[in-house]
């Protein structure tokens, strides 16, 4: 089960796994969030309940009672950085083995050693160099002398973690993993063709920007702005003087990203504030207050691209998802401002409840579920180092000990 606790919702994707290495998705469930805020938990009891509500929907549909999830993790204190270890072979035969890689992955995790208030969430190893030659994906059974990785480190705010497993077990599920948002939204969106070529994926949810950098297979760069649709929906409210709930049902339905897509004659009914009283706008009002707020995070994707160091490397383009990525003309104007390509990425699964999903909105909840998918198959943790994430998880347990 994927389990993702967004600003705006909470979304609980069940699926099982056919003998072919299929997922199909057999249930699924929403709930309004109300306990989240940019992608932090703000409020135990609310976000618990939410949780409660959309596992109950999914339970019903699946028709299964669900105790285990996979659990999407985002918000502005996650950072990341890449990392590099080095060991020597240990055998005499000089055969690298499956304690090898362990070891030089502990060596990469030892060389970027967290804050003590600070908890790895993923370490990702990227690439294996064997005596100087890169582009190594599984060095076991390989001969060499001295063996090398390339790791991508994710670490998240010890407390803010704690808080987010807290609520999880207050609903009563107990959480197999932690996944980064745009890591779990990339395994839903992007082809392997795009992984490897370097492509930038941007999940614009109702209170984050999640960006991740793929290249040559792996995520390579993640950041998490503080920005999302809920702001686009904010600037509507105040210019057009209505509440948040009617400004985000004029987004949805008559919102577009470039004003020269919305014809001049185009009416929109908005209801004043505080009143039922509706007044008659151009719709094409809507689409100017729009336009300089979506502008401004494509600005901010763009500088986040360039201080990455690895702007370069996404010949492939910007996959947008996340519900914000329905906003139409928002391809091209990101497009326009970062002079790239740019698709909206649809999560593509088979079974009967394909189209159920087959939205931006669903990449995260989908991805989680495909990614626990795809390292069970590999036979590896949910996390990419056992040791890893059961740390993690051990040490939230004793902070939560008791409460």
């Amino acid at each position: 089960m994927g389990l993702d606790i967004g600003t705006t919702k909470v979304c609980v994707i069940v699926a099982e796994h056919s003998e072919d290495g299929e997922v199909h998705i057999t249930g699924m469930g929403t709930s309004p969030s109300v306990g989240v805020r940019k992608g932090v938990v703000v409020d135990l009891d609310a976000t618990t309940r939410a949780i409660e509500e959309a596992v109950d929907k999914a339970e019903r549909m699946a028709g299964l009672r669900l105790s285990t999830a996979v659990v999407g993790v985002s918000g502005g204190h996650l950072a990341s950085q890449n990392s590099r270890g080095v060991v020597a072979v240990s055998r005499a035969d000089h055969e690298i083995g499956e304690q090898d890689v362990a070891r030089v992955v502990e060596a990469a995790r030892m060389a970027a050693v967290p804050a003590s208030d600070r908890e790895i969430v993923h370490l990702l190893p990227r690439d294996f160099v064997v005596d100087g030659q890169d582009g190594v994906k599984s060095p076991v059974g390989m001969y060499g002398t001295r063996l090398e990785v390339e790791a991508h480190i994710v670490t998240g705010a010890s407390t803010l973690l704690a808080n987010l497993l807290k609520c999880v077990g207050r609903a009563g599920l107990e959480c197999d993993a932690l996944v980064l948002e745009p890591l779990a939204s990339g395994e839903a969106v992007l082809s392997p063709a795009e992984r490897e070529l370097g492509v930038a994926l941007v999940d614009i949810g109702g209170g984050t920007i999640s960006l991740g950098l793929f290249a040559s297979g792996g995520l390579c760069y993640t950041v998490v702005l503080p920005y999302g649709g809920n702001h686009v929906t904010n600037d509507i409210a105040m210019g057009l003087r209505t509440s948040f709930g009617d400004a985000e049902r004029l987004k949805i339905r008559h919102g577009c990203a470039l004003p020269q897509q919305v014809g001049e004659d185009e009416l929109i009914e908005v209801v004043h504030v505080g009143s039922h009283e509706l007044r008659v706008a151009p719709k094409r009002a809507l689409s100017e207050i729009i336009e300089p707020r979506v502008s401004e995070m494509a600005g901010l994707v763009k500088a986040q691209c360039g201080r990455s160091g690895w702007a370069y490397r996404i010949p492939a383009g910007l996959v947008i998802t996340g519900g914000t990525a329905l906003l139409r003309g928002l391809p091209d104007l990101i497009s326009e401002r970062l002079g790239m390509a740019v698709r909206v990425g649809v999560p593509d699964v088979p079974g009967s409840m394909a189209d159920t999903v087959s939205s931006p909105t669903f990449a995260t909840g989908v991805g989680l579920v495909l990614h626990a998918a795809r390292q069970r198959r590999v036979g590896r943790s949910l996390n990419g180092n056992g040791t890893v994430y059961g740390r993690v998880r051990q040490w939230l347990r004793e902070f939560t000990l008791g409460a």
